[in-house]
């Protein structure tokens, strides 16, 4: 089953911010992770208001958990722990 990679993000360092986007992009595609929502329109109904969301869906949870642990995305999360507050989920999709 495929699952989707949710992150909540407030940016607070937009420069180191960016090398993180620019590395992880490849690591993500690399494990078969494709961008379904990037920092576009959104609207928050409740909870904690983060101004950048992102949806990445997977093959499966266990892509999306070997992906978020492997050495490229690792490394390029280096870049994203001081620059940003964020919150990520991976959940598995629900058979249609």
């Amino acid at each position: 089953m495929s699952a989707l990679w949710i992150t909540h993000v407030e940016v607070t360092d937009p420069d180191s911010y960016a090398l993180y986007a620019q590395a992880a992009g490849p690591a993500i595609a690399a494990h078969g992770g494709v961008f379904l929502h990037r920092s576009g329109p959104y609207v928050q109904l409740e909870g904690r208001e983060r101004k950048r969301n992102v949806v990445v869906r997977f093959p499966s949870v266990e892509a999306a958990v070997t992906c978020y642990n492997s050495d490229e995305y690792q490394a390029a999360l280096v870049h994203a722990k001081h620059s940003s507050d964020r919150d990520l989920v991976v959940v598995e999709e629900l058979e249609n």
